[in-house]
Protein backbone atom coordinates (compact mmCIF):
# COMPACT_ATOMS: atom_id res chain seq x y z
CA UNK A 1 0.00 0.00 0.00
CA UNK A 2 3.06 2.31 -0.09
CA UNK A 3 4.19 2.09 -3.73
CA UNK A 4 6.16 -1.10 -3.06
CA UNK A 5 8.34 0.19 -0.23
CA UNK A 6 7.07 -2.65 1.96
CA UNK A 7 5.06 -5.81 1.37
CA UNK A 8 2.72 -8.16 3.24
CA UNK A 9 1.32 -11.53 2.24
CA UNK A 10 -2.39 -11.58 1.37
CA UNK A 11 -2.68 -15.33 0.77
CA UNK A 12 -1.06 -18.66 1.28
CA UNK A 13 -0.06 -20.81 -1.69
CA UNK A 14 -2.98 -20.56 -4.16
CA UNK A 15 -1.66 -23.30 -6.48
CA UNK A 16 -1.79 -27.08 -6.17
CA UNK A 17 1.80 -27.00 -4.84
CA UNK A 18 2.82 -30.22 -6.62
CA UNK A 19 6.25 -31.76 -6.97
CA UNK A 20 6.72 -31.40 -10.69
CA UNK A 21 9.44 -34.04 -10.94
CA UNK A 22 6.87 -36.55 -9.71
CA UNK A 23 4.41 -35.69 -12.50
CA UNK A 24 4.22 -37.76 -15.69
CA UNK A 25 6.08 -36.55 -18.79
CA UNK A 26 5.17 -38.06 -22.17
CA UNK A 27 2.59 -40.29 -20.47
CA UNK A 28 4.64 -41.58 -17.54
CA UNK A 29 6.92 -40.49 -14.74
CA UNK A 30 10.62 -40.40 -15.64
CA UNK A 31 13.83 -41.46 -13.94
CA UNK A 32 15.84 -38.93 -11.98
CA UNK A 33 18.78 -39.84 -14.19
CA UNK A 34 17.03 -38.65 -17.36
CA UNK A 35 18.32 -35.37 -18.73
CA UNK A 36 16.41 -32.48 -17.15
CA UNK A 37 17.21 -28.76 -17.22
CA UNK A 38 14.88 -27.01 -14.81
CA UNK A 39 16.62 -23.66 -15.32
CA UNK A 40 15.34 -23.59 -18.88
CA UNK A 41 11.73 -24.18 -17.83
CA UNK A 42 9.14 -21.89 -16.34
CA UNK A 43 8.28 -22.85 -12.78
CA UNK A 44 5.16 -25.01 -12.52
CA UNK A 45 2.42 -24.45 -9.93
CA UNK A 46 2.51 -20.67 -10.41
CA UNK A 47 -0.01 -17.83 -10.29
CA UNK A 48 -0.24 -16.61 -13.89
CA UNK A 49 -2.91 -13.91 -13.78
CA UNK A 50 -4.40 -11.54 -11.25
CA UNK A 51 -7.32 -9.11 -11.47
CA UNK A 52 -9.04 -6.86 -8.96
CA UNK A 53 -12.53 -5.56 -9.62
CA UNK A 54 -12.40 -1.84 -10.52
CA UNK A 55 -15.83 -1.50 -8.88
CA UNK A 56 -15.29 -3.26 -5.54
CA UNK A 57 -12.10 -3.00 -3.53
CA UNK A 58 -10.84 -6.33 -2.25
CA UNK A 59 -12.64 -8.48 -4.87
CA UNK A 60 -9.66 -10.22 -6.45
CA UNK A 61 -9.31 -13.16 -8.85
CA UNK A 62 -6.15 -15.24 -9.28
CA UNK A 63 -5.55 -17.85 -11.99
CA UNK A 64 -2.82 -20.50 -12.00
CA UNK A 65 -1.00 -22.67 -14.50
CA UNK A 66 -2.18 -25.87 -12.79
CA UNK A 67 -5.93 -25.56 -13.25
CA UNK A 68 -7.17 -23.32 -10.42
CA UNK A 69 -9.02 -20.02 -10.10
CA UNK A 70 -9.04 -18.44 -6.66
CA UNK A 71 -11.43 -15.71 -5.50
CA UNK A 72 -11.28 -13.43 -2.49
CA UNK A 73 -13.93 -10.87 -1.62
CA UNK A 74 -12.21 -9.40 1.41
CA UNK A 75 -8.80 -8.43 0.08
CA UNK A 76 -7.18 -11.81 0.82
CA UNK A 77 -8.70 -12.59 4.21
CA UNK A 78 -10.18 -15.78 2.77
CA UNK A 79 -10.03 -17.44 -0.64
CA UNK A 80 -12.55 -19.60 -2.52
CA UNK A 81 -11.03 -22.23 -4.84
CA UNK A 82 -12.48 -23.09 -8.27
CA UNK A 83 -11.36 -26.12 -10.25
CA UNK A 84 -11.15 -25.13 -13.92
CA UNK A 85 -12.17 -28.71 -14.76
CA UNK A 86 -15.62 -27.79 -13.45
CA UNK A 87 -15.96 -25.07 -16.11
CA UNK A 88 -17.92 -26.13 -19.21
CA UNK A 89 -15.75 -27.77 -21.89
CA UNK A 90 -12.51 -27.12 -20.01
CA UNK A 91 -9.96 -29.79 -19.02
CA UNK A 92 -8.78 -29.80 -15.41
CA UNK A 93 -5.16 -29.24 -16.47
CA UNK A 94 -5.89 -25.96 -18.31
CA UNK A 95 -3.51 -23.03 -17.90
CA UNK A 96 -5.22 -19.74 -16.92
CA UNK A 97 -3.80 -17.36 -19.54
CA UNK A 98 -5.84 -14.38 -18.44
CA UNK A 99 -8.49 -13.36 -15.97
CA UNK A 100 -10.34 -10.04 -16.09
CA UNK A 101 -12.92 -8.45 -13.81
CA UNK A 102 -15.77 -6.71 -15.65
CA UNK A 103 -15.52 -2.93 -15.87
CA UNK A 104 -19.27 -2.37 -15.40
CA UNK A 105 -20.57 -5.19 -13.17
CA UNK A 106 -18.80 -6.19 -9.97
CA UNK A 107 -20.23 -9.74 -10.13
CA UNK A 108 -18.89 -10.54 -13.64
CA UNK A 109 -15.49 -12.00 -14.43
CA UNK A 110 -13.87 -13.47 -17.56
CA UNK A 111 -11.22 -16.16 -18.01
CA UNK A 112 -9.10 -17.26 -20.98
CA UNK A 113 -7.58 -20.75 -20.61
CA UNK A 114 -5.63 -23.17 -22.78
CA UNK A 115 -4.36 -26.72 -22.61
CA UNK A 116 -1.90 -26.71 -25.51
CA UNK A 117 0.93 -28.17 -23.40
CA UNK A 118 -1.07 -31.40 -23.29
CA UNK A 119 -1.92 -31.30 -27.01
CA UNK A 120 -5.42 -29.73 -26.82
CA UNK A 121 -5.61 -26.50 -28.85
CA UNK A 122 -9.22 -25.36 -28.47
CA UNK A 123 -10.09 -21.78 -27.47
CA UNK A 124 -11.44 -21.67 -23.92
CA UNK A 125 -13.07 -18.32 -23.18
CA UNK A 126 -15.59 -18.17 -20.33
CA UNK A 127 -17.74 -15.74 -18.37
CA UNK A 128 -19.15 -15.88 -14.84
CA UNK A 129 -21.87 -13.49 -13.67
CA UNK A 130 -21.77 -14.65 -10.03
CA UNK A 131 -18.12 -14.18 -9.06
CA UNK A 132 -16.97 -17.53 -10.38
CA UNK A 133 -19.67 -19.83 -9.00
CA UNK A 134 -21.13 -20.70 -12.42
CA UNK A 135 -19.64 -20.22 -15.88
CA UNK A 136 -20.77 -20.07 -19.52
CA UNK A 137 -18.72 -20.12 -22.72
CA UNK A 138 -18.24 -16.97 -24.76
CA UNK A 139 -16.01 -18.46 -27.47
CA UNK A 140 -18.84 -18.08 -30.00
CA UNK A 141 -17.53 -18.76 -33.51
CA UNK A 142 -13.80 -18.58 -32.68
CA UNK A 143 -12.13 -21.17 -34.92
CA UNK A 144 -10.82 -24.43 -33.54
CA UNK A 145 -7.12 -24.60 -32.75
CA UNK A 146 -7.11 -20.86 -31.91
CA UNK A 147 -5.62 -20.41 -28.46
CA UNK A 148 -6.77 -17.29 -26.60
CA UNK A 149 -4.00 -15.50 -24.74
CA UNK A 150 -5.56 -12.25 -23.61
CA UNK A 151 -8.95 -10.54 -23.33
CA UNK A 152 -9.72 -6.81 -22.87
CA UNK A 153 -13.07 -5.07 -22.49
CA UNK A 154 -13.95 -1.68 -23.91
CA UNK A 155 -14.43 0.99 -21.26
CA UNK A 156 -17.50 2.51 -22.99
CA UNK A 157 -19.47 -0.33 -24.58
CA UNK A 158 -19.69 -3.34 -22.22
CA UNK A 159 -20.31 -5.87 -25.02
CA UNK A 160 -17.21 -4.87 -27.01
CA UNK A 161 -14.21 -7.16 -26.39
CA UNK A 162 -10.86 -7.79 -28.05
CA UNK A 163 -9.10 -11.15 -27.89
CA UNK A 164 -5.40 -11.78 -28.57
CA UNK A 165 -5.07 -15.27 -30.02
CA UNK A 166 -2.47 -17.57 -31.49
CA UNK A 167 -3.77 -16.64 -34.97
CA UNK A 168 -4.36 -12.89 -34.86
CA UNK A 169 -6.71 -10.48 -33.09
CA UNK A 170 -10.49 -10.81 -32.88
CA UNK A 171 -13.24 -8.52 -31.65
CA UNK A 172 -16.89 -8.97 -30.71
CA UNK A 173 -19.61 -6.35 -30.27
CA UNK A 174 -22.18 -8.72 -28.72
CA UNK A 175 -20.31 -10.17 -25.78
CA UNK A 176 -18.86 -13.18 -27.59
CA UNK A 177 -21.68 -14.50 -29.79
CA UNK A 178 -19.92 -13.42 -33.00
CA UNK A 179 -16.18 -12.84 -33.25
CA UNK A 180 -14.62 -10.99 -36.22
CA UNK A 181 -10.94 -11.06 -37.06
CA UNK A 182 -9.20 -7.69 -37.27
CA UNK A 183 -7.20 -7.49 -40.46
CA UNK A 184 -6.14 -4.28 -42.21
CA UNK A 185 -2.45 -5.12 -42.16
CA UNK A 186 -2.40 -7.19 -38.96
CA UNK A 187 -0.50 -10.44 -39.59
CA UNK A 188 -2.05 -13.77 -38.63
CA UNK A 189 0.49 -14.48 -35.92
CA UNK A 190 0.50 -15.06 -32.19
CA UNK A 191 -0.50 -12.02 -30.11
CA UNK A 192 0.21 -12.41 -26.42
CA UNK A 193 -1.01 -9.17 -24.88
CA UNK A 194 -3.50 -6.36 -25.44
CA UNK A 195 -4.02 -2.99 -23.81
CA UNK A 196 -6.43 -0.10 -24.41
CA UNK A 197 -5.20 3.49 -24.31
CA UNK A 198 -8.44 5.03 -23.07
CA UNK A 199 -7.82 8.69 -23.82
CA UNK A 200 -7.25 8.07 -27.53
CA UNK A 201 -9.35 4.86 -27.77
CA UNK A 202 -6.35 3.03 -29.23
CA UNK A 203 -5.89 -0.74 -29.10
CA UNK A 204 -2.24 -1.73 -28.53
CA UNK A 205 -1.22 -5.33 -29.31
CA UNK A 206 2.05 -7.10 -28.56
CA UNK A 207 2.99 -10.02 -30.80
CA UNK A 208 5.04 -13.08 -29.89
CA UNK A 209 7.42 -11.87 -32.62
CA UNK A 210 8.41 -8.88 -30.45
CA UNK A 211 6.32 -6.40 -32.45
CA UNK A 212 3.83 -3.75 -31.41
CA UNK A 213 0.73 -2.97 -33.44
CA UNK A 214 -1.66 -0.09 -32.76
CA UNK A 215 -5.22 0.27 -34.01
CA UNK A 216 -5.78 4.02 -33.81
CA UNK A 217 -9.18 5.11 -32.51
CA UNK A 218 -11.26 1.94 -32.61
CA UNK A 219 -14.31 3.88 -31.31
CA UNK A 220 -16.15 3.22 -34.60
CA UNK A 221 -16.49 -0.41 -33.48
CA UNK A 222 -18.78 0.78 -30.67
CA UNK A 223 -21.29 1.89 -33.29
CA UNK A 224 -21.37 -1.33 -35.29
CA UNK A 225 -24.59 -3.34 -35.34
CA UNK A 226 -26.30 -5.73 -37.74
CA UNK A 227 -28.87 -3.03 -38.46
CA UNK A 228 -26.20 -0.49 -39.36
CA UNK A 229 -24.28 -2.84 -41.62
CA UNK A 230 -27.49 -3.36 -43.60
CA UNK A 231 -27.60 0.34 -44.52
CA UNK A 232 -26.26 1.72 -47.78
CA UNK A 233 -23.58 3.66 -45.89
CA UNK A 234 -22.58 4.58 -42.33
CA UNK A 235 -20.46 7.53 -41.22
CA UNK A 236 -19.02 6.88 -37.77
CA UNK A 237 -18.24 9.47 -35.09
CA UNK A 238 -14.97 11.37 -35.36
CA UNK A 239 -12.77 12.00 -32.36
CA UNK A 240 -11.33 15.39 -31.51
CA UNK A 241 -8.56 16.52 -33.85
CA UNK A 242 -5.51 18.31 -32.49
CA UNK A 243 -4.46 21.63 -34.03
CA UNK A 244 -0.69 21.96 -34.34
CA UNK A 245 2.14 21.79 -36.86
CA UNK A 246 3.76 18.33 -37.13
CA UNK A 247 7.53 18.54 -37.05
CA UNK A 248 10.24 15.89 -37.46
CA UNK A 249 12.55 15.43 -34.50
CA UNK A 250 15.47 14.23 -36.60
CA UNK A 251 16.95 16.13 -39.54
CA UNK A 252 14.45 17.94 -41.80
CA UNK A 253 12.33 15.00 -42.92
CA UNK A 254 9.89 12.76 -41.02
CA UNK A 255 11.07 9.34 -39.94
CA UNK A 256 14.64 8.35 -39.13
CA UNK A 257 16.21 11.41 -40.71
CA UNK A 258 19.96 10.88 -41.04
CA UNK A 259 20.08 8.30 -38.21
CA UNK A 260 19.41 5.31 -40.45
CA UNK A 261 18.39 1.97 -38.96
CA UNK A 262 20.21 2.71 -35.70
CA UNK A 263 17.26 4.82 -34.56
CA UNK A 264 13.95 3.06 -33.97
CA UNK A 265 10.88 4.98 -35.01
CA UNK A 266 7.39 3.91 -36.07
CA UNK A 267 4.81 5.82 -38.12
CA UNK A 268 2.58 8.27 -36.29
CA UNK A 269 -1.21 8.17 -36.72
CA UNK A 270 -2.43 10.31 -39.63
CA UNK A 271 -2.33 14.01 -38.81
CA UNK A 272 -5.62 15.89 -38.57
CA UNK A 273 -9.14 14.55 -38.42
CA UNK A 274 -9.67 10.92 -39.42
CA UNK A 275 -13.07 9.99 -40.85
CA UNK A 276 -14.34 6.40 -40.77
CA UNK A 277 -17.15 5.20 -43.02
CA UNK A 278 -18.73 1.99 -44.28
CA UNK A 279 -20.20 1.23 -47.72
CA UNK A 280 -22.48 -1.76 -48.14
CA UNK A 281 -21.73 -2.10 -51.86
CA UNK A 282 -19.20 -0.86 -54.40
CA UNK A 283 -20.11 2.34 -56.23
CA UNK A 284 -20.01 1.39 -59.90
CA UNK A 285 -20.09 3.24 -63.19
CA UNK A 286 -22.17 1.87 -66.08
CA UNK A 287 -19.03 0.25 -67.51
CA UNK A 288 -18.13 -1.46 -64.23
CA UNK A 289 -21.71 -2.71 -63.76
CA UNK A 290 -21.76 -4.09 -67.32
CA UNK A 291 -18.42 -5.83 -66.89
CA UNK A 292 -19.57 -7.40 -63.65
CA UNK A 293 -22.75 -8.68 -65.32
CA UNK A 294 -20.75 -10.07 -68.23
CA UNK A 295 -18.33 -11.82 -65.87
CA UNK A 296 -21.21 -13.53 -64.07
CA UNK A 297 -22.67 -14.62 -67.42
CA UNK A 298 -19.36 -16.13 -68.53
CA UNK A 299 -18.98 -18.00 -65.26
CA UNK A 300 -22.44 -19.52 -65.82
CA UNK A 301 -21.59 -20.39 -69.41
CA UNK A 302 -24.16 -17.91 -70.75
CA UNK A 303 -23.80 -15.68 -73.79
CA UNK A 304 -22.51 -12.13 -73.36
CA UNK A 305 -24.86 -9.65 -75.04
CA UNK A 306 -23.58 -6.66 -77.02
CA UNK A 307 -24.84 -3.57 -75.13
CA UNK A 308 -25.30 -1.33 -78.18
CA UNK A 309 -23.40 1.69 -79.45
CA UNK A 310 -25.43 4.26 -77.49
CA UNK A 311 -24.78 2.41 -74.23
CA UNK A 312 -21.05 2.22 -74.99
CA UNK A 313 -20.94 5.93 -75.78
CA UNK A 314 -22.75 6.70 -72.51
CA UNK A 315 -20.10 4.62 -70.72
CA UNK A 316 -17.29 6.52 -72.44
CA UNK A 317 -18.42 9.99 -71.37
CA UNK A 318 -19.56 9.02 -67.87
CA UNK A 319 -17.34 10.39 -65.06
CA UNK A 320 -15.90 7.96 -62.53
CA UNK A 321 -17.88 7.21 -59.39
CA UNK A 322 -16.68 9.21 -56.39
CA UNK A 323 -17.16 9.35 -52.64
CA UNK A 324 -16.68 12.75 -51.00
CA UNK A 325 -16.26 13.66 -47.37
CA UNK A 326 -17.54 17.23 -47.24
CA UNK A 327 -16.31 19.30 -44.29
CA UNK A 328 -18.25 22.41 -43.24
CA UNK A 329 -17.61 24.97 -40.50
CA UNK A 330 -19.96 26.20 -37.78
CA UNK A 331 -21.52 28.64 -40.27
CA UNK A 332 -22.32 25.86 -42.73
CA UNK A 333 -19.68 27.03 -45.22
CA UNK A 334 -17.84 24.29 -47.11
CA UNK A 335 -14.22 24.08 -45.97
CA UNK A 336 -12.93 21.07 -47.88
CA UNK A 337 -13.99 18.15 -50.05
CA UNK A 338 -11.87 15.01 -49.57
CA UNK A 339 -12.11 12.06 -51.94
CA UNK A 340 -12.40 8.55 -50.45
CA UNK A 341 -12.44 4.91 -51.64
CA UNK A 342 -15.62 3.72 -53.37
CA UNK A 343 -15.44 -0.04 -52.78
CA UNK A 344 -17.56 -1.88 -50.22
CA UNK A 345 -16.33 -2.18 -46.65
CA UNK A 346 -14.76 0.03 -43.98
CA UNK A 347 -12.54 2.95 -44.94
CA UNK A 348 -10.59 5.70 -43.23
CA UNK A 349 -9.66 9.03 -44.76
CA UNK A 350 -7.61 11.75 -43.03
CA UNK A 351 -8.20 15.49 -43.46
CA UNK A 352 -5.06 17.56 -42.77
CA UNK A 353 -7.16 20.43 -41.31
CA UNK A 354 -6.26 22.61 -44.29
CA UNK A 355 -8.31 24.52 -46.81
CA UNK A 356 -7.81 23.59 -50.47
CA UNK A 357 -5.00 25.30 -52.31
CA UNK A 358 -5.89 28.83 -53.49
CA UNK A 359 -3.50 28.61 -56.46
CA UNK A 360 -4.88 29.13 -59.95
CA UNK A 361 -5.70 25.99 -61.96
CA UNK A 362 -3.89 25.80 -65.28
CA UNK A 363 -5.28 23.98 -68.29
CA UNK A 364 -2.07 21.98 -68.57
CA UNK A 365 -0.67 20.26 -65.50
CA UNK A 366 2.43 22.25 -64.48
CA UNK A 367 5.69 20.41 -63.75
CA UNK A 368 6.24 19.43 -60.10
CA UNK A 369 8.10 22.03 -58.03
CA UNK A 370 11.79 21.50 -57.40
CA UNK A 371 11.20 21.66 -53.62
CA UNK A 372 8.43 22.13 -51.10
CA UNK A 373 5.82 19.84 -52.59
CA UNK A 374 2.59 20.81 -54.38
CA UNK A 375 0.71 23.98 -53.35
CA UNK A 376 -1.64 23.67 -50.39
CA UNK A 377 -3.91 25.84 -48.30
CA UNK A 378 -3.38 26.80 -44.67
CA UNK A 379 -5.09 25.33 -41.62
CA UNK A 380 -8.53 26.13 -40.27
CA UNK A 381 -9.07 27.70 -36.87
CA UNK A 382 -9.88 25.54 -33.85
CA UNK A 383 -13.63 25.13 -33.44
CA UNK A 384 -16.65 23.02 -34.30
CA UNK A 385 -16.96 21.37 -37.70
CA UNK A 386 -19.17 18.83 -39.46
CA UNK A 387 -18.51 16.17 -42.05
CA UNK A 388 -20.98 14.50 -44.42
CA UNK A 389 -20.56 11.48 -46.69
CA UNK A 390 -21.66 12.14 -50.29
CA UNK A 391 -21.72 9.83 -53.29
CA UNK A 392 -21.33 11.04 -56.86
CA UNK A 393 -22.42 8.50 -59.47
CA UNK A 394 -23.17 9.30 -63.13
CA UNK A 395 -22.50 12.95 -62.35
CA UNK A 396 -25.22 13.20 -59.68
CA UNK A 397 -24.36 13.85 -56.02
CA UNK A 398 -26.45 12.46 -53.15
CA UNK A 399 -26.00 12.53 -49.39
CA UNK A 400 -25.18 9.06 -48.04
CA UNK A 401 -24.69 9.69 -44.33
CA UNK A 402 -24.15 12.43 -41.80
CA UNK A 403 -23.43 15.10 -41.04
CA UNK A 404 -21.35 14.23 -37.98
CA UNK A 405 -20.00 16.96 -35.69
CA UNK A 406 -16.42 17.01 -34.44
CA UNK A 407 -14.03 19.41 -32.75
CA UNK A 408 -10.65 20.80 -33.76
CA UNK A 409 -8.78 21.85 -30.62
CA UNK A 410 -5.39 23.50 -30.03
CA UNK A 411 -2.90 20.93 -28.75
CA UNK A 412 -1.21 23.33 -26.33
CA UNK A 413 -0.76 26.97 -25.46
CA UNK A 414 2.37 28.54 -26.94
CA UNK A 415 5.18 29.51 -24.58
CA UNK A 416 5.10 33.07 -25.98
CA UNK A 417 1.98 35.21 -26.05
CA UNK A 418 0.90 35.69 -29.66
CA UNK A 419 -2.32 36.17 -31.55
CA UNK A 420 -5.41 34.14 -30.72
CA UNK A 421 -6.09 31.06 -32.87
CA UNK A 422 -8.99 32.92 -34.50
CA UNK A 423 -6.72 35.86 -35.40
CA UNK A 424 -4.05 33.49 -36.70
CA UNK A 425 -6.54 31.66 -38.94
CA UNK A 426 -8.03 34.99 -40.07
CA UNK A 427 -4.59 36.14 -41.26
CA UNK A 428 -4.12 32.79 -43.02
CA UNK A 429 -7.33 33.44 -44.97
CA UNK A 430 -6.02 36.89 -46.00
CA UNK A 431 -2.77 35.32 -47.14
CA UNK A 432 -4.65 32.65 -49.15
CA UNK A 433 -6.69 35.38 -50.85
CA UNK A 434 -3.45 37.12 -51.85
CA UNK A 435 -1.99 33.84 -53.15
CA UNK A 436 -5.16 33.27 -55.17
CA UNK A 437 -4.77 36.65 -56.87
CA UNK A 438 -1.00 36.29 -57.28
CA UNK A 439 -1.25 32.89 -58.96
CA UNK A 440 -3.97 34.16 -61.32
CA UNK A 441 -1.80 37.13 -62.31
CA UNK A 442 1.20 34.84 -62.79
CA UNK A 443 -0.65 32.46 -65.10
CA UNK A 444 -2.27 35.32 -67.02
CA UNK A 445 1.08 37.05 -67.56
CA UNK A 446 2.74 33.81 -68.67
CA UNK A 447 -0.02 33.24 -71.23
CA UNK A 448 0.16 36.86 -72.44
CA UNK A 449 3.94 36.72 -72.87
CA UNK A 450 3.56 33.49 -74.85
CA UNK A 451 0.68 34.90 -76.89
CA UNK A 452 2.39 38.14 -77.81
CA UNK A 453 5.46 36.13 -78.78
CA UNK A 454 3.35 34.04 -81.16
CA UNK A 455 1.67 37.13 -82.63
CA UNK A 456 4.78 37.66 -84.76
CA UNK A 457 3.92 34.35 -86.46
CA UNK A 458 0.31 35.50 -86.89
CA UNK A 459 1.43 38.71 -88.57
CA UNK A 460 3.91 36.85 -90.74
CA UNK A 461 1.22 34.41 -91.89
CA UNK A 462 -1.39 37.08 -92.61
CA UNK A 463 -2.64 37.40 -96.21
CA UNK A 464 -3.98 40.89 -95.62
CA UNK A 465 -2.32 44.26 -95.16
CA UNK A 466 -1.41 44.33 -91.48
CA UNK A 467 1.59 46.65 -91.61
CA UNK A 468 -0.49 49.45 -90.14
CA UNK A 469 -1.00 47.31 -87.02
CA UNK A 470 2.71 46.60 -86.56
CA UNK A 471 3.47 49.65 -84.35
CA UNK A 472 0.60 48.72 -82.01
CA UNK A 473 1.95 45.19 -81.79
CA UNK A 474 5.44 46.33 -80.76
CA UNK A 475 4.08 48.87 -78.33
CA UNK A 476 1.82 46.23 -76.76
CA UNK A 477 4.69 43.75 -76.60
CA UNK A 478 6.80 46.29 -74.69
CA UNK A 479 3.96 46.93 -72.22
CA UNK A 480 3.49 43.21 -71.55
CA UNK A 481 7.19 42.59 -71.00
CA UNK A 482 7.43 45.61 -68.69
CA UNK A 483 4.47 44.28 -66.66
CA UNK A 484 6.18 40.90 -66.53
CA UNK A 485 9.33 42.57 -65.20
CA UNK A 486 7.37 44.45 -62.54
CA UNK A 487 5.74 41.18 -61.47
CA UNK A 488 8.64 38.76 -61.68
CA UNK A 489 11.62 41.02 -61.10
CA UNK A 490 14.38 42.66 -63.12
CA UNK A 491 15.31 39.93 -65.59
CA UNK A 492 18.70 41.39 -66.54
CA UNK A 493 19.74 41.63 -62.89
CA UNK A 494 18.47 38.13 -62.17
CA UNK A 495 20.57 36.56 -64.90
CA UNK A 496 23.94 37.07 -63.15
CA UNK A 497 22.42 36.95 -59.69
CA UNK A 498 22.47 40.69 -58.95
CA UNK A 499 20.22 41.89 -56.11
CA UNK A 500 17.00 43.63 -57.08
CA UNK A 501 13.90 44.97 -55.43
CA UNK A 502 11.77 42.22 -53.83
CA UNK A 503 9.00 40.93 -56.04
CA UNK A 504 5.41 40.36 -55.01
CA UNK A 505 6.06 36.64 -54.93
CA UNK A 506 9.08 37.05 -52.67
CA UNK A 507 7.07 39.17 -50.23
CA UNK A 508 4.37 36.50 -50.11
CA UNK A 509 7.00 33.81 -49.68
CA UNK A 510 8.48 35.61 -46.69
CA UNK A 511 5.01 35.73 -45.15
CA UNK A 512 4.48 32.01 -45.83
CA UNK A 513 7.79 31.05 -44.22
CA UNK A 514 6.71 32.82 -41.06
CA UNK A 515 3.10 31.71 -40.71
CA UNK A 516 2.81 28.31 -42.43
CA UNK A 517 4.86 26.57 -39.73
CA UNK A 518 3.75 28.32 -36.57
CA UNK A 519 0.58 29.08 -34.65
CA UNK A 520 2.20 32.14 -32.99
CA UNK A 521 0.47 34.50 -35.41
CA UNK A 522 1.55 37.23 -37.83
CA UNK A 523 4.24 39.68 -36.75
CA UNK A 524 4.23 43.36 -37.73
CA UNK A 525 6.64 42.47 -40.54
CA UNK A 526 4.26 39.80 -41.86
CA UNK A 527 1.33 42.23 -41.79
CA UNK A 528 3.34 44.92 -43.56
CA UNK A 529 4.68 42.52 -46.20
CA UNK A 530 1.19 41.28 -47.02
CA UNK A 531 -0.11 44.86 -47.18
CA UNK A 532 2.62 45.89 -49.65
CA UNK A 533 2.10 42.78 -51.81
CA UNK A 534 -1.68 43.31 -51.89
CA UNK A 535 -1.33 46.97 -52.89
CA UNK A 536 1.17 46.19 -55.65
CA UNK A 537 -1.07 43.44 -57.03
CA UNK A 538 -4.08 45.78 -57.09
CA UNK A 539 -2.24 48.28 -59.32
CA UNK A 540 -0.70 45.56 -61.48
CA UNK A 541 -4.04 43.79 -61.92
CA UNK A 542 -5.70 46.97 -63.20
CA UNK A 543 -2.98 47.53 -65.80
CA UNK A 544 -2.99 43.84 -66.73
CA UNK A 545 -6.73 43.80 -67.39
CA UNK A 546 -6.39 46.89 -69.59
CA UNK A 547 -3.49 45.30 -71.48
CA UNK A 548 -5.45 42.05 -71.94
CA UNK A 549 -8.29 44.01 -73.46
CA UNK A 550 -5.94 45.84 -75.86
CA UNK A 551 -4.27 42.54 -76.82
CA UNK A 552 -7.60 40.88 -77.60
CA UNK A 553 -8.64 43.91 -79.66
CA UNK A 554 -5.42 43.75 -81.69
CA UNK A 555 -5.78 40.00 -82.27
CA UNK A 556 -9.37 40.42 -83.51
CA UNK A 557 -8.27 43.13 -85.97
CA UNK A 558 -5.47 40.91 -87.23
CA UNK A 559 -7.87 38.01 -87.81
CA UNK A 560 -10.36 40.29 -89.58
CA UNK A 561 -7.48 41.46 -91.78
CA UNK A 562 -6.82 37.88 -92.87
CA UNK A 563 -4.37 36.65 -90.23
CA UNK A 564 -4.68 33.08 -88.87
CA UNK A 565 -6.75 32.39 -85.77
CA UNK A 566 -4.67 32.04 -82.60
CA UNK A 567 -5.28 29.75 -79.63
CA UNK A 568 -7.27 31.13 -76.67
CA UNK A 569 -9.34 33.42 -78.90
CA UNK A 570 -13.07 32.60 -79.21
CA UNK A 571 -14.24 31.04 -82.46
CA UNK A 572 -16.50 34.04 -82.90
CA UNK A 573 -13.36 36.00 -83.82
CA UNK A 574 -13.35 34.21 -87.18
CA UNK A 575 -15.23 36.07 -89.93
Amino acid sequence: DDRGDSWRAMSGDLTRDQERLALPIMGQTQSWDNACDLAAMSTYNTITSLAESPLQEGLIYAGTDDGLIQVTEDGGGSWREIEVGSLPGTPGTAFVNDIKADLFDADTVYAALDNHKLGELGPHLLRSRDRGRTWTSMRGNLPERTLVWRLVQDHVRPELFFAATELGIYFTVDGGELWIQLKGGVPTISFRDLAIQRRENDLVAASFGRGFFILDDYSALREISTEQLGKEAVLFPTRQAWWYFPRPHLSFEPGRGDQGADHFVAPNPPFGSVFTYYLEEDLKTRKEARQETEKAAREKGEAVIFPGWDALEAERIEPEARVWLVVTDSEGEIVRRISGPTDAGFHRVAWDLRYPTPDAVELEEPPPPLWGGPPRGLMVAPGEYQVALVRQVQGEARLLAGPRSFTVAALRQGSLDGASPEEVAGFWRQYESAVRTHSAIRVSLERMVTKVGRLAKVIESSRGDVLALDPRFHQLRRRILELDGRFGGHRSKQEPGEKHQPTIGQRLESVALGVDHSTYGPTVTHLESLKIATAEMAGLRQQLESTQSDLSSLVRELIEAGAPWIESEPLSALP
